[in-house]
């Protein structure tokens, strides 16, 4: 029997493992809402990859629940303001309201651990004690934190129509995140994570040879990080980024975490299926609020186009606001129906 960790490597590798690896994200709004249906759910449908132990420093500019009413100081200094308990809010006002001001950032280099030696044990003892595939807990993202301390209409005018100090502050965000990278792939864990939420609804937010002058090379950088020290590296990008898939291919990214039903799914298959691994997801805007018939069927339209003859799927989805308990667990339902059918079309794994 396949352990987790194998389960999820196999998958990345494109090797049809003994079952499709599974992966749940949760929303605290779930939990408050549904803590019974949550704890069945994760105990009927066991996530088979885990976080590695947070070994970071307290940062003195931290204020706040991010997930409480009211405000939230993260440790860059951005204020988060939050209407709604169980969710994240959003920067009101920036920190930085003419780009003039960029020096004034300081990242938090605080944050990082201060005995390396010491953080790197605690983190390796917990990869070798755990038979799950094993995610650093960073998430570098560096086109949000130019927004979160820009604001997203300034951030955008920045990068169309750049003035002096906008390309200083972008460098200044991903050196920061190269360092803390550097930290995490010298550790046992299986896989980092990056993100940036780059679609609208039907199109990129910029125009693709923007991007790839301005942000492709940043994620280059961390996928080259991740592979020469032999670790996966996995991204997350909301919105209809398809317009970009073949260049995440390129820089090295083994699985994307992306809104599948945003985009043209035979699309998708042409560019990607067998290339990159696709980390879920099922809709959370119409699909999982509604009941589990339409998750059945949304997993039998993923996997036609990007599972069948390829592989390369996690059955991952988002339990966030509206999302329905009954729903997320047909989901995981139907793709152990859809693997075990599989196994019976195509020859023995």
């Amino acid at each position: 029997m396949q352990t987790p960790r194998e389960i999820f490597t196999r998958c990345l590798k494109f090797q049809y493992p003994e079952r499709i690896p599974r992966d749940l994200w949760l929303l605290p709004w779930a939990e408050m809402q549904y803590p019974d249906r949550v704890k069945e759910l994760k105990k009927r449908f066991p996530p088979d990859i885990v976080d590695a132990p947070s070994v970071y420093c307290t940062s003195p500019r931290v204020q706040g629940d991010a997930y409480e009413l009211g405000q939230y100081i993260d440790e860059w200094g951005s204020v988060f303001t939050n209407i709604q308990r169980g969710a994240i809010g959003e920067v009101h006002t920036p920190m930085i309201r003419e780009i003039a001001e960029w020096r004034s950032v300081k990242p938090p280099y605080e944050i990082l651990p201060l005995d390396r030696g010491t953080a790197r044990d605690c983190v390796n003892r917990f990869c070798a004690e755990t038979d799950k595939f094993t995610k650093a807990p960073c998430c570098p993202r560096p086109w949000e934190r130019f927004q979160f301390l820009r604001g997203t209409e300034n951030a955008m005018l920045d990068i169309l129509a750049p003035e002096e100090g906008a390309a200083d502050l972008l460098r200044l965000i991903h050196e920061f995140y190269l360092k803390e990278l550097e930290f995490w792939v010298t550790t046992d864990v299986d896989a980092v994570m990056f993100m940036d939420d780059w679609g609208a609804q039907t199109q990129l937010l910029i125009s693709p040879p923007l991007w790839r002058e301005l942000f492709k090379p940043l994620y280059k950088d961390y996928c080259d990080l991740a592979h020469a020290h032999g670790k996966f590296a996995m991204m997350h990008s909301d919105g209809h980024i398809v317009s970009i898939l073949e260049d995440l291919i390129e820089v090295g990214v083994d699985a994307l975490n992306s809104q599948l039903f945003c985009m043209d799914m035979e699309e998708l298959s042409r560019r990607g299926k067998g290339k990159i691994a696709f980390w879920g997801e099922i809709d959370r805007q119409h699909i999982l609020p509604a009941g589990p018939e339409k998750g059945r069927a949304a997993v039998r339209k993923v996997a036609e186009h990007l599972y069948m003859k390829a592989g390369g799927i996690i059955a991952q989805l988002e339990l966030g606001l509206r999302s329905n308990p009954d729903t997320a667990a047909a989901v995981y339902e139907e793709w152990e129906r859809v693997h075990n059918e599989r196994r019976g079309v195509f020859s023995p794994e």
